[in-house]
C-alpha cells in the first residue's frame, strides 16, 4: 500500500488520526504506523479503515498505449481502452501544459464548455503524451464529441478503430 493512500483518505474526509482509530475500531498508533508505510494493513483492515473514512477500494484497469505514426516523424499514442475521468475532473477548468499549447496567450480550458473541451481534445488527441491524454480527456465526451472534432486524418485514423469498439458495444 503507498503509505500516503490512507492518509489522503483520511485528511480528505477531515478526519484526525485519533478519530479514524477510533471510528475503524483500532488504536492511533496503529494509524499511524499504517500511513507511514512502517506496517502494512491486511486488506481486510485497510477496507474497513477507507470505509470508516467514506471510501473504499476499486479496480481500475490499467491502459496499454500504442505508438501510431501519423506521418512528418510524429506518432500519436492510442490506449486500448478510453480514459474514464470523474465529472470533476471531466468538466474542469485547467490550463494546457505548455508543450502542448505553447502558442496560445492564455492556455486555460473550461472542459465543461463543449466547444473549448473539444479544442482541447483534438490538441491533446494530436500532440499529447498517455499522460496528457489521461488527465484531460474523458471517454464518454470524447466519444460524444467525435464526428465534431477536427483532427488530422492520421490521428483520426489512429483512434478509429478504438471509437469504432466502443461505439459498437451499445
Amino acid at each position: 500500500m503507498k503509505a500516503s493512500l490512507l492518509s489522503t483518505a483520511r485528511t480528505g474526509a477531515g478526519m484526525s488520526v485519533a478519530e479514524l482509530a477510533r471510528r475503524a475500531g483500532t488504536s492511533r498508533p496503529t494509524v499511524s504506523a499504517y500511513e507511514h508505510g512502517r506496517v502494512s494493513p491486511t486488506l481486510d483492515t485497510l477496507e474497513r479503515l477507507l470505509a470508516a473514512t467514506g471510501n473504499q477500494l476499486t479496480l481500475t484497469p490499467v491502459s496499454h498505449w500504442s505508438q501510431v505514426a501519423v506521418g512528418r516523424g510524429r506518432i500519436a499514442f492510442v490506449p486500448d481502452r478510453l480514459p474514464d475521468l470523474a465529472v470533476t475532473q471531466a468538466l474542469r477548468t485547467t490550463n494546457l501544459p505548455i508543450h502542448l499549447d505553447w502558442s496560445s496567450p492564455s492556455r486555460e480550458v473550461r472542459l465543461s464548455d463543449r466547444r473549448q473541451r473539444l479544442q482541447a481534445y483534438e490538441v491533446v488527441l494530436r500532440e499529447g503524451r498517455p499522460v496528457d491524454i489521461e488527465s484531460i480527456v474523458d471517454g464518454s465526451l470524447l466519444v460524444d464529441g467525435w464526428e465534431d472534432m477536427f483532427l488530422p486524418v492520421a490521428v483520426r485514423g489512429a483512434w478509429q478503430p478504438l471509437i469504432d469498439r466502443i461505439t459498437d458495444l451499445g
